[in-house]
């Protein structure tokens, strides 16, 4: 067993509202509406493949752009991981790019 096995935890996906979540007002990353576009053209096509990560507070730590382009596609739900507050104080932590 590696030293990464030993502190993960079981992630679980759960369908949310888009109303019931919070946008960063500090997200670091912005999409144009092409990337939108894009983005729901992606999801239309191949479905929603990967989910949003979210806090305690349902505030979006990475999935911006496919939250918006759930919403172009007429989506209620969008299947998110809650990553809770302790693992999400750092956002560059869980979602490195």
């Amino acid at each position: 067993m590696s030293s990464l096995s030993a502190n993960r935890s079981n992630l679980t996906i759960v369908y949310q509202d888009i109303a019931a979540l919070n946008p960063r007002k500090s997200n670091p990353r912005t999409h144009s509406k092409k990337q939108i576009d894009q983005i729901a053209r992606a999801i239309t096509q191949f479905g929603f493949t990967n989910p949003v990560l979210i806090d305690d507070a349902n505030g979006i730590i990475a999935g911006h752009g496919r939250v918006a382009a759930a919403k172009l596609v007429g989506m209620s739900q969008v299947p998110t991981v809650r990553l809770g507050d302790e693992r999400s104080r750092d956002p560059r932590l869980c979602h490195r790019r």
